[in-house]
């Protein structure tokens, strides 16, 4: 089940990205100039940014390459967030997206999880275990 539900995410994830945001960047439409310009950029950049958009978002969909796929719609939302932050723009939204990601792509494959506890447990007992401090006194 919590697999099904990691692809659903994924899939949701990529269609945003691929969709609304992507698109917007390679399609034509009133005041896209302008709407780029106010970030910073330039139409002609933006369009690279939105075929790069696409590029990963579907790098992510695949088993084989979701991993480095993550990382890479991590790196973009980072530049998002930055772009936002840069000109006073809520920037919750990609934050909140990045860590969408690594929740869908964890339950996609229980071994993004698995490394992500071996960081602070090392025992491979659940996250929520706090790790035991070798100094401390036991009772």
């Amino acid at each position: 089940m919590a697999r099904i539900a990691g692809w659903i995410l994924s899939i949701l994830i990529a269609a945003l990205m691929i969709g609304p945001s992507g698109m917007s960047k390679l399609l034509e439409w009133e005041g896209k100039e302008a709407a780029f310009a106010k970030l910073g950029f330039t139409v002609d950049v933006m369009t690279k940014i939105g075929y790069v958009e696409i590029a990963i978002a579907i790098l992510f969909l695949i088993p084989q390459t979701a991993f480095i796929g993550a990382i890479l719609v991590t790196a973009y939302l980072g530049g998002a967030t930055c772009a936002h932050v840069r000109i006073g723009e809520p920037f919750i939204p990609p934050v909140v997206i990045g860590v969408l990601v690594w929740v869908a792509l964890g339950l996609r494959n229980r071994q993004i999880f698995a490394l992500a506890c071996s960081c602070c447990c090392p025992s491979r007992t659940a996250c929520a275990t706090p790790p035991v401090d070798p100094a401390a006194p036991t009772a």
